[in-house]
This record gives structure tokens, sequence and C-alpha cells, in this order.
């Protein structure tokens, strides 16, 4: 009896190392690869019947909190949760949502960088499934090939739409350009605010994250500067 004591006191003990360990994570952002972790089975069930399975689990969530369910306000939020995680803001994390990134011969021979900025985000936290919201702005040096405009915002907005981190997002945006343009010649600054840390644990509602994720001549120390300088004008109208 004495010895299963022990072990269970040790075993609490790990659990909570695990558990200040995964909180850190959290807070710091940290990301371990430029690929969502996903399963292999991710899609074998239908959109109709996660749905389903996720709406029971809202419920269970929200009847264990003490909310009356009967209620006409809370009556279909279960349902709707559920609808909004499949089929809106994580959409992104279905591989035939991808937009159709087509591209043309740059005819015109533009040879300076092309930069899209102020691109809206709108993500999720994948520690805490709270909110990202902020800014992006990609620029690409073509090497024969240029994308439509709207399309660099559509892939920003399928890599949003899914459970996040701001630098595994960064990266996915600018290795997606690089395989549509065949460039490496591709960079991305995201600029976001995380109500992981606004609204929750710290509170800070000033603060916001940056990350970048630069490719090829973006690396170079003058190109890197043009880009940023870029950023940096004012555009509004």
């Amino acid at each position: 009896m004495h010895i299963q004591t022990n072990h269970k006191r040790e075993q609490m003990k790990i659990d909570k190392i695990l558990e200040e360990q995964f909180e850190e994570l959290g807070d710091n952002h940290a990301s371990s690869a430029a690929d969502t972790p996903l399963r292999e089975d991710a899609f074998e069930m239908s959109d109709d019947k996660k749905i389903e399975d996720i709406q029971e689990h809202v419920y269970h969530i929200m009847e264990t909190l003490g909310l009356d369910l009967t209620d006409d306000s809370l009556r279909g939020t279960p349902r709707r949760v559920a609808k909004m995680f499949v089929k809106e803001i994580f959409g992104g994390l279905r591989p035939d949502k991808k937009p159709k990134a087509s591209t043309f011969e740059n005819k015109y021979k533009y040879g300076e960088m092309l930069v899209e900025k102020n691109i809206t985000v709108y993500s999720t936290c994948e520690h805490h499934l709270l909110p990202i919201v902020g800014r992006a702005h990609i620029a690409y040096i073509s090497t024969g090939k240029v994308v439509g405009l709207s399309k660099m915002n559509r892939i920003v907005d399928y890599y949003a739409k899914r459970p996040q981190v701001q630098e595994r997002m960064t990266m996915q945006v600018v290795q997606e350009l690089q395989k549509v343009l065949n460039t490496k010649d591709v960079a991305c600054v995201i600029d976001a605010k995380h109500l992981c840390v606004n609204s929750r644990g710290i509170r800070d509602i000033e603060s916001s994250t940056v990350t970048a994720e630069f490719g090829g001549k973006f690396k170079e120390a003058a190109t890197k500067r043009e880009f940023l300088d870029y950023i940096k004008l004012d555009t509004e109208f």
C-alpha cells in the first residue's frame, strides 16, 4: 500500500511537470514543424459526422459548466459551434480547400519585387482555441511566373483557417508561394494579436506578435530592407 501511494505521488508530480511544460509552450507560441500536425485518418470521417460528434462534445462542455441548454439563447449553440469549426474557422485543414493559384507568364518582364500588404488574418491559436487577428505582408520577385493578387490573400486565408501557431503559419504561406511561383524569392511578415495573451493569462491588450520568413534574395540585407520599407508606406485612401 505504501509503495502504491509513493508511485501515485510520483506520477502526480510528473503530470504536474508535463502540464507546466505544455502551459509554457502555449504562452510562448513555439512551433515544432512547418506542417500542421494531422493524423493519417484526419479526412476519413465526413463533415456531417464531424459536426454531429463535435456538437455532442460542445453540449457536454456547456452542460458541465452549468449552463441551461433548454434556454432559447443556448439551445442552438452546440450545433452552431460545431458547424463553425468544421465549415468555417478550421476549414483550412482540408487539402481540397486549398486555393488553386494559377500562374501566368511574366510577359511584361517586371523584375522588381511585388508586395501585397495588409492582408487580413483571422486564425485560431492551437493552444487555447482563441482568435489570432492581424495583418500579413507578402512579397516575391518573379523568375518568370506571376500569380493573381487575390490568390495571395486566399493562400493566407487557407492557412489561417486551422488551429495555428503564428510561426508555422508564416512559414506555410512562404513555402506554398515558393511552390506556386517556382522560386525561393518569397517573403512574409505577419503582425497579429493573440487573444490567448490579450484576453486571458497576462491580459496584455496592447502587445502583438510579429513573425517573418525570408527566402532566397530576401535573406540579403538590402532586399529585406526594401521589403520592410514598403510595408511602412502609408497607403490608406
